[in-house]
């Protein structure tokens, strides 16, 4: 299948394909190489927030925080 025949797919279409596609990923997410930096980025930022330099934040009140999704 090609881009030009995915673009033609209606929306609940792509939508299947885009989950089954997720699902085979997530399945095979621990076969990927996590890079080193990777792991001392998360270590450090983990560290900066137990230790308070650092605020925790969840994606809900970031999303509300974006210009684009404030109510006026």
């Amino acid at each position: 299948m090609s881009i030009a025949d995915v673009k033609q797919l209606p929306l609940s279409e792509k939508l299947q394909i885009m989950e089954a596609i997720w699902e085979d990923l997530r399945a095979q997410a621990d076969g990927v190489p996590v890079p080193q930096w990777h792991k001392d980025l998360l270590d450090e930022r983990r560290k900066a927030v137990e230790e308070g330099r650092e605020e925790l934040l969840d994606w809900d009140s970031i999303k509300d925080s974006l210009p684009s999704r404030r109510k006026p």
